[in-house]
């Protein structure tokens, strides 16, 4: 334990690391393992996607829809099918957009916020509407909902997903809670797993508001490390209607890491009255999202067995790359008690967690030294890091070699400022 060490070992300890950073600084490096992007092997397993249509093609859907012209507001049957598939659901309660179903997301609480949901008081009309954000969490998902000024509430994590007690409690109790941020399975960043207790408790919520909504999304469902030991989940959506309550709970997915980023698929699936709900306003929206790329990604993926066999693809390219943190991390800093980290069995990202207040100078040394992270504080609502700890580690993007250069920098930081702050105490 650094914390064990006399004065003169700490000070001393500390000096050889400064001198091994001021020598890495000088060397100019320009690493990226900030964001959770597919690398260039990854986007190349999908080439082939672009083959299986051709000026010949027979571009008309199983339901008899040209795909080349206007209409089918909700999507291709085969398209719903796959996406039913990808989130373990019906393909009639699945509703097909485009690319990113962050796009969904943002479109969903805009939508509330303009015409509320299912008859409800729009939310731009009600002084105070909030957010439930389990943290640490997907900062895209803060974005979203504090651009329209919602105010976020912090839920902390567990080893099973979100502190129920809490969450039932603020959401029975609190009538402008609207709604709650949910990433299941192999949540961003800590790779946590919903025990079927939390996801059962989910589905049983009596929330004060009667337009509350579960934000379920999905984002990894099938994105394991392993292909053939899969962590899985309860389906919210079944679990939802058993308990009574259909309607609570939106759930979103698509082929963005699957296939290609922001150029793929994606997907809501709700029950059979959000689908008539959202899609009422969704027609005057737009005429239908683009029925090629469905059809492309149906004849390509065509099912369960096509999607989780190009997945073991992806697997083979990022385990590896989660291997090579897992073992830099531990070989560098187990058993210093100067950091913690998760030991994610799917997704795409590492969490990582310093000495209390140390997460901002950390993300600093590494740009410093050429390395660029995810802002520290980026996994809570407002960028506010209660403990100025928790920082995102996204292995997927850098090379094997870029990668293992980055987390040894990465441990060395860690280690020079844990000192350094050891030190001052």
């Amino acid at each position: 334990m650094l914390k064990d060490l006399s004065k003169e070992e700490l000070k001393e300890l500390e000096s050889s690391l400064r001198r091994e950073y001021e020598a890495l600084k000088a060397e100019g490096l320009k690493l990226d393992i900030s964001r959770g992007k597919p690398s260039k092997e990854q986007l190349d397993l999908s080439m082939d996607l672009f083959t299986v249509l051709t000026p010949l093609s027979d571009m008309i859907s199983e339901d008899g829809f040209d795909t080349r012209n206007y209409g089918c507001l909700t999507g291709i049957l085969e398209a719903k099918k796959l996406l039913a598939d990808l989130l373990d659901t019906k393909p009639e309660n699945v509703i097909v957009f485009g690319g990113s179903s962050l796009n969904v997301m943002y479109d969903t609480v805009s939508k509330a916020m303009i015409h509320g949901i299912m008859g409800s008081t729009p939310w731009c009309r009600l002084p105070v509407v909030k957010f439930l954000c389990p943290v640490p969490g997907y900062d895209r998902h803060f974005s979203v909902t504090e651009s329209f000024g919602i105010e976020m509430v912090n839920v902390p994590m567990t080893d099973d997903g979100p502190d129920m007690d809490l969450v039932e409690k603020l959401v029975s109790e609190d009538g402008s809670v609207k709604g709650i941020w949910c990433v299941p399975k192999y949540s961003n960043p800590g790779g946590t797993v919903y025990s079927d207790e939390t996801v059962r408790r989910f589905a049983a919520l009596k929330p004060a508001a009667k337009d509350f909504r579960i934000f379920w999304d999905n984002a990894y469902n099938v994105h394991h490390l392993d292909v053939d030991r899969p962590r899985e989940i309860l389906n919210i959506l079944e679990e939802a209607e058993k308990a009574g309550n259909p309607d609570i709970v939106y759930e979103f997915g698509s082929f963005s890491k699957i296939t290609f980023p922001g150029s793929s698929i994606s997907a809501m699936a709700a029950s059979e009255a959000n689908v008539a709900d959202v899609t009422s306003v969704m027609k005057n929206q737009i005429i239908g999202h683009n029925k090629i790329a469905m059809l492309m990604h149906a004849r390509y993926l065509k099912d369960k067995a096509g999607i989780l066999n190009h997945m073991r693809k992806h697997a083979a390219i990022l385990k590896p790359k989660f291997d090579i943190v897992e073992e830099t991390l531990t070989e560098e800093l187990g058993g210093l008690g100067i950091g913690t980290w998760s030991h994610p069995e799917g997704g795409y990202f590492v969490s990582f967690n310093t000495l209390p207040g140390l997460a901002k100078k950390v993300v600093g040394m590494m740009k410093e030294a050429g390395v660029t992270m995810t802002g520290a504080g980026a996994t809570y609502p407002y960028k506010k890091d209660p403990e100025d700890s928790n920082i995102r580690i996204a292995p997927s993007y850098a090379t094997v070699e870029e990668l293992k250069k980055a987390i040894r920098i990465f441990a060395l930081v860690v280690k020079l400022s844990s000192a350094e702050a050891l030190l001052d105490r």
